[in-house]
């Protein structure tokens, strides 16, 4: 058989490889510590929980609206307006199984042949495969470690020339942790009042996984694009429900159509029941949100110390989401081989730097959402590896 050639541009996402390995290893009998997957480990919260099994005791067994059920679509909109100030029309919002969809839906919508497509690298892996694979040209926008992986907004808009379709801003940043202030953003946006044919794809899905008093300033404030702007965000990491796959975009009015003719197309709706459950999430008790956030800020304290303490490694200080990524240019190893020698000696899962981009070679990504005492085991264990008795 012959597949389509497009097919070859296709990436992959390395933290689901990594997961796939550590479980064969665990398999044959070897302790895994995994700090790959950004996975949180805590439960999904229990009133959560509840009503998504109330919702099939109630008989949400069927297809939704293609953009999601309208009483989910309003809570949404509430939601927005209540952490980021901005009044949205509902009907602008779909609701997708997981974050991915957005993200795909929009690449596919504007990526094709001589058209380019402005990304953040070291970022998440699928910006740049689903670039590609649409066959527009993936253009990296470098997140620079001295800046706290943040970008220069000057030598990202003069990246931009005719061709330039769109461009993603993934903030705070997986796998960096790095979090875009508002005064590269305010300059951006001043930039991008030059370029009305760019629309800009705002990632914020670790928008409320803030620390030390930073700021998320969401894109969304920007009047001035509001109407070529996307926004990707859901309920996978802020709720820790991974595995319900549930995720939303807000889409200008003149694109909200061509969305949810691609979701249509693809997968539908996301599931009736898990639509309810994310409800609740929204309009219930937020405490649950705020323990593993204190929780994550203290594994980010401990974890960078830590790796800042092993030879070889210095570790900036991640603002947000769940990630430390650690510089290991000292240890004489490339991303690659030291990821593979820590699962193969250590016992340790983690992803290479250049997982998430050729950018991201010297690094590698610790996801500290793992308990503390899985943590300091995985840290003892990498020392020991980096110096073998």
């Amino acid at each position: 058989m012959t597949l389509a050639k497009r097919m070859s541009r296709l990436g992959t996402e390395s933290a689901f490889e990594i997961l796939a390995r550590a479980k064969a290893l665990e398999a044959e009998g070897k302790s895994i510590i995994n700090l790959g997957i950004g996975a949180p480990d805590f439960r999904t919260p229990a009133n959560v929980v509840e009503a998504g099994k109330k919702a099939l005791d109630d008989g949400y067994h069927f297809y939704t609206p293609a953009k999601g059920l309208p009483e989910v679509r309003a809570a949404v909109a509430e939601d927005v307006k209540r952490r980021r100030g901005v009044a949205i029309d509902p009907d602008c919002v779909q609701i997708v199984p997981g974050g991915k969809p957005t993200m795909f839906f929009a690449i596919l919508m504007f990526g094709e042949e001589g058209t380019e497509i402005l990304y953040p690298n070291p970022g998440f892996p699928i910006y740049e495969s689903m670039i590609e694979f649409s066959g527009a040209k993936a253009v990296p926008i470098e997140l620079l470690e001295e800046k706290g992986f943040q970008f220069d907004p000057e030598e990202v808009l003069a990246k931009i020339n005719p061709r330039t379709r769109l461009i993603i801003v993934n903030t705070p940043a997986n796998p960096t942790g790095g979090v875009i202030g508002r005064e590269a953003l305010d300059v951006l946006v001043a930039g991008l009042e030059r370029h009305p044919q760019v629309t800009i794809l705002a990632d914020e899905i670790y928008s409320r996984l803030v620390y030390e008093g930073a700021e998320h300033v969401s894109l969304l404030a920007y009047p001035s694009i509001r109407d070529r702007l996307i926004l990707l965000d859901g309920w996978s990491k802020t709720f820790s429900m991974t595995g319900w796959r549930l995720g939303w975009g807000l889409w200008p009015k003149h694109l909200i159509a061509q969305a949810e003719r691609l979701q249509i197309n693809s997968n539908s709706c996301a599931s009736a029941a898990v639509q309810v459950a994310g409800m609740e999430a929204l309009r219930g008790p937020q405490h649950a949100v705020d323990e593993m956030l204190a929780a994550f800020d203290q594994r980010r304290l401990r974890i960078v110390r830590e790796l800042n303490d092993l030879p070889g490694f210095s570790c900036v200080m991640p603002q947000g989401a769940f990630y430390a990524f650690p510089n290991i240019t000292g240890t004489g190893m490339t991303s690659r081989e030291l990821q593979d020698m820590l699962l193969a000696e250590a016992g340790v899962a983690t992803v290479a730097g250049t997982a998430f981009g050729a950018r991201g070679e010297g690094y590698l990504r610790f996801s500290y959402a793992s308990s503390l005492e899985n943590i300091l085991e995985a840290i003892a264990r990498v020392r020991s590896a980096l110096q073998p008795a």
